[in-house]
């Protein structure tokens, strides 16, 4: 499962992205028709909450989340930063065209939302209940009947299939990620059933759940000056929601502020109490990480994440930090694994040799670069899941040895031979060894230099790379990696372009090597198609940057989908990951299993954070007055 864009930003985790959470209060639903049944049991019993393996801890009817403040205070406000520009309201074409707004999903509710505090469990927002039959081949939601948009208009299941298809149509990334539904219809006055491609998907009612409902009267109609919406273009109109916020003001590219609405629908659902706090959430957008830096020094921003080691090491040495007016403080990340690398482009000819892509990552001096650049803050990212149980480790065994049984003749050697491990370099003697290591790889794949150049032997090419970023910070980093591969050769370039522009190369595949990051949430499924999936590989937008084609990885991706238990997710997972790493699709680059934050000492929060939530900023605090007042008004 991939980790939904509102937990992401719930968590803390990332910039300009947006939270969730929501559920049933007592007494609406008959508490016999809704039981935590177990996974399989009985032909599609009513339940108040979806568990991936039937580890629910919150049972129906229950008051509230374990760490929110139920009686937390509202009112307030909050500013957050977001980076680059923005000049989109329409979620449907996120990453397609136009950049969304950061925070937008705000406005929106889904019909089912995760707890911050378990592993992959959601439960009912929009939806009072849901059911699904033994073999998971369909999954039917209840639509709450409170349940309206901001205009007073109900939520219907109309709005549900409308949304479904919006999204389906105009996502690359989603269409993948939606492809196993081949149906969704009214099949009750406030029912709606998706229908699946096949059992024992375990995991298809909680994506489909997942998704953000709009509304299709809205959208089907006329703005103020009689043009008809057309919900595959991009909007700086307001949309219309049904979330706890509205847009309330907002400069195209600068700013935008949301409101809380007053007579919100769910404002009493037990998964809202003692969230959603702030009576405003405005997001600054500045044009890198500097000026953002600076603006939250002058105190334009209230609470900064803090992803820059540099920074972090030499920044925060300013007054205000001195008085304790700005609070530093770290939150470990326990919701997610991470891939962050160097991605080659193997639809490319140069790039099609697992050889000569293990010998750019021979050529990678990591620590030197961790030394200067990071003031030694980072760890070696060795896995696509780093950071968590699933990633693999030593030699295959016990279950995931037999997993990968199946794929032998598919796979590299080495993944029976050998523990993966990246290079080690930050010595001379290392740097030397590693260099003479790579140009034999290098030759091994038909190359050999000629005048300083290394060249394909066989037509005489001189190997050019291009690194694209669309950041400072990015092109910092390959331009440090830039003299260490034309020592062995290597023609290169390193060139940084606007967020439109890379959105628009990336879409076409129009790149040698960019710097990708991708999370994988604790209970992996549908989305690993999506990434490494053959399909996905020819979908301009999907999420298959690199390329990859190869049946051993689409037959890993299923083992791990088709999952009955979670020992054999965590199997299946580790021998995909052990799969990726030997075929050396990236040159893995760094983590760090916290986030780093700043902020103004304005706000209070729970007692105890949400176990998978970092910081949960700021969807469990609120603000605290009394701090406020010490701290002094804003700028």
């Amino acid at each position: 499962m991939t980790i939904s864009r509102r937990r992401l930003l719930s968590s803390g985790a990332f910039v300009a992205a947006a939270p969730f959470l929501q559920l049933i209060p007592p007494g609406l639903i008959d508490r016999a028709s809704v039981q935590a049944a177990p996974a399989g049991a009985g032909t599609g019993e009513w339940r108040h909450a979806l568990s991936l393996f039937n580890d629910i801890k919150y049972p129906a009817g229950f008051k509230h989340f374990d760490y929110v403040n139920p009686d937390a205070p509202k009112g307030g406000t909050v500013r957050q930063i977001a980076i680059g520009t923005f000049d989109n309201f329409n979620v449907t074409i996120s990453g397609v065209k136009g950049v969304v707004a950061a925070g937008i999903e705000l406005i929106y509710d889904s019909l089912m939302v995760p707890a911050l505090d378990e592993v992959a469990t959601a439960y009912g927002l929009l939806a009072e209940t849901v059911r699904y039959p033994e073999d998971f081949s369909s999954a039917t939601y209840r639509l709450r009947a409170e349940a309206k948009w901001h205009d007073g208009t109900p939520v219907s299941v109309d709005d549900v299939v409308f949304s479904f298809a919006a999204f389906r149509n105009n996502s690359p990334q989603l269409s993948a990620y939606y492809r196993h539904v081949v149906k969704v219809e009214k099949t009750g006055e406030r029912e709606v059933t998706f229908t699946f491609d096949g059992p024992g998907n375990r995991e298809l009612p909680q994506i489909v759940g997942e998704m953000m409902i709009l509304p299709k009267h809205w959208w089907e109609g006329t703005d103020a000056s009689g043009r008809k919406r057309d919900i595959g273009q991009t909007t700086l109109e307001k949309p219309l929601g049904c979330g706890a916020y509205r847009i309330k003001d907002f400069v195209p590219g600068r700013s935008v502020v949301y409101e809380r609405v007053p007579d919100y629908w769910g404002a009493k659902l037990n998964v809202n109490v003692g969230r959603d706090n702030f009576a405003e959430q405005g997001f600054e957008y500045f044009r890198d990480l500097t000026v953002g830096l600076e603006a939250f020094k002058g105190d334009q921003i209230d609470f900064r994440t803090e992803n820059s080691a540099k920074f972090w090491a030499t920044a925060y040495d300013f007054p205000a930090v001195k008085d304790k007016r700005v609070l530093l403080e770290e939150f470990e990340i326990r919701s997610r694994g991470v891939m962050q690398a160097f991605a080659f482009n193997v639809r490319r000819d140069k790039f099609k040799d697992a050889r000569l892509r293990r010998a750019f990552n021979l050529a990678f001096d990591f620590e030197e670069m961790n030394k200067q650049l990071f003031y030694g803050q980072y760890k070696r990212i060795n896995s696509y899941f780093d950071g968590t149980e699933l990633a693999c480790s030593g030699l295959p065994q016990g279950a995931e040895l037999a997993i990968l049984e199946t794929v032998r003749a598919k796979v590299p050697a080495e993944v029976f031979t050998t523990p993966y491990t990246n290079p080690v370099n930050g010595n001379p003697e290392a740097v030397r060894s590693n260099l003479r290591e790579a140009m034999r790889l290098a030759k091994e794949a038909g190359y050999e230099v000629r005048d300083r150049r290394l060249t394909n032997a066989a037509t005489g090419e001189v190997l050019k790379v291009e690194f694209l970023v669309s950041d400072p910070t990015f092109e910092r980093i390959a331009l440090f990696y830039k003299p260490s591969l034309e020592r062995l050769g290597v023609e290169v370039t390193v060139r940084i372009v606007d967020d439109a522009q890379y959105e628009n190369r990336t879409r076409q595949w129009d790149f040698d090597v960019i710097i990708k990051s991708w999370g994988e949430s604790l209970s992996p499924g549908n989305e690993q198609r999506a990434r490494w999936g053959s399909q996905a590989a020819d979908q301009p937008g999907s999420d298959n940057l690199i390329g990859i084609k190869n049946e051993a990885v689409d037959a890993l991706i299923d083992r791990v989908i088709f999952a009955k238990n979670r020992e054999e997710l965590e199997a299946a997972t580790r021998a995909l990951d052990r799969v990726l790493l030997w075929h050396n699709y990236v040159v893995p680059q760094w983590t760090y299993n916290k986030q780093r934050t700043a902020r103004w000492d304005r706000f209070s929060r729970p007692a105890q954070l949400p176990k998978y939530g970092a910081a949960a900023f700021p969807t469990v605090w609120w603000y605290d007055a009394d701090k406020a007042a010490r701290v002094g008004k804003r700028s």
